[in-house]
């Protein structure tokens, strides 16, 4: 049962006492982030990595995972949700510490309940099976250690069970495939086999029925194009955007509203960048948002202000962080929240208070994760 009375209480103290915030534009109702030293995960910092949302112990909260060490062995943490954004339980998931770069949440088991995919650097890549109450036994290793640097799931090969896509800078990525029993024993490579794929995002761009893959690479690659022919299998690729861009993220929506997806890709030291997809698995037009020495290293899409039209949130080493509000007229509004020395490695977006709204989590590195609560702007 929740305690309405404390609930509000400690949402007026939020407001009191914020740390970071931003106003939303004029262009549509307005919305400010808010943190502040409550809203953190843990009291240490560690080498985070990525961090993602979902209810793991069943009560109808938003819970969270958070993947830390890359390149370091650490601990990696279940949060728990005790109702609007109050995380006050953890757990360590597993007892090895590990080099974790991405942290997945997914039936994979296909028994109701979410499980977690863990990819780590150089070391074993594990899944965990939840008994449905939130608590997490080791179930398999998936495949050989390689270079991971993050981890989408997808129905790759359309057999109704979730597959696993780890992207891994300078060697071949991987995709394997699951048996439905949470089981990788099958898989195959994308991408060529000396890529420095960061991240990839799962579409279908040609809207033929079969799954397309956009990668973002790193060290001047360029970033690329992975149509889907079925059964998990894709043609070779079609380069898009500047070859002398290094993206590390990449997500996708229909920021137009046209029918057609369109993807954002997270850029460093150049501008963040929409793609406009054209419905044929190629790119119709292209708009940069924001700086020109921009160092994106994730990125999360949602419609922060309920307004219909989808938004991202960027997170940045080195700089603050923003939110890029989709306008009206086709342009996005930049609004920066968070500290300039922030070094967000991963981002995660969901209704952790339960007020119809998403807010946002930071996974930073060497600095604490933080939550920004998405609140309305009081009128004066």
């Amino acid at each position: 049962m929740r305690h309405v009375f404390a609930d509000h209480l400690f949402l007026a103290t939020l407001s009191l006492v914020s740390l970071f915030c931003f106003v939303a534009s004029a262009d549509a109702q307005q919305r400010r982030f808010v943190s502040n030293s409550r809203m953190v995960l843990g009291t240490e910092t560690q080498l985070s990595a990525s961090v993602r949302a979902g209810d793991i112990d069943g009560d109808g909260d938003t819970d969270l995972v958070v993947a830390n060490g890359r390149h370091w062995p650490q601990q990696n943490y279940a949060f728990f949700n005790q109702s609007r954004a109050r995380f006050n339980v953890a757990r360590p998931l597993g007892v090895d510490l590990s080099t974790s770069y991405a942290c997945e949440l997914a039936d994979l088991d296909g028994d109701g309940d979410l499980d977690i995919a863990v990819g780590n650097d150089m070391a074993p890549c594990l899944v965990f099976e939840n008994d449905g109450r939130g608590r997490f036994t080791r179930h398999c290793e998936i495949g050989e250690p390689t270079s991971v640097r993050s981890m989408t799931t997808a129905d790759v090969n359309g057999d109704g069970h979730i597959d696993l896509l780890l992207t891994c800078r300078g060697r071949p990525n991987r995709i394997f495939f699951n048996d439905g029993k949470a089981g990788f024993e099958k898989s195959t490579t994308f991408g060529s086999k000396d890529d420095s794929t960061i991240d990839v995002a799962v579409a279908d761009l040609n809207e033929d029925g079969h799954v397309d893959l956009i990668l973002a690479n790193r060290d001047a690659q360029a970033n690329m194009i992975l149509l889907g022919e079925g059964d998990g299998k894709f043609a070779s690729g079609t380069p898009f955007g500047k070859t002398e861009i290094s993206s590390r993220a990449v997500a996708t929506a229909d920021f137009n509203l046209d029918g057609h997806m369109d993807w954002v890709m997270g850029n460093i030291e150049a501008a963040n960048t929409i793609f406009f997809g054209d419905g044929k698995g190629g790119v119709a037009r292209e708009l940069n948002v924001g700086s020109a020495e921009s160092r994106t290293y994730c990125i999360a899409v949602a419609d922060f202000n309920k307004d219909g039209r989808p938004d991202f949130v960027a997170g940045n080493t080195g700089q603050k962080n923003a939110v890029a509000f989709n306008l009206k007229d086709g342009t996005f509004n930049l609004n920066q929240f968070g500290g300039s020395e922030s070094a967000s490695y991963g981002v995660c977006v969901s209704d952790l208070t339960g007020d119809g709204y998403a807010d946002i989590v930071i996974a930073n590195s060497n600095q604490q994760n933080r939550i920004f609560v998405n609140q309305p702007v009081k009128e004066n």
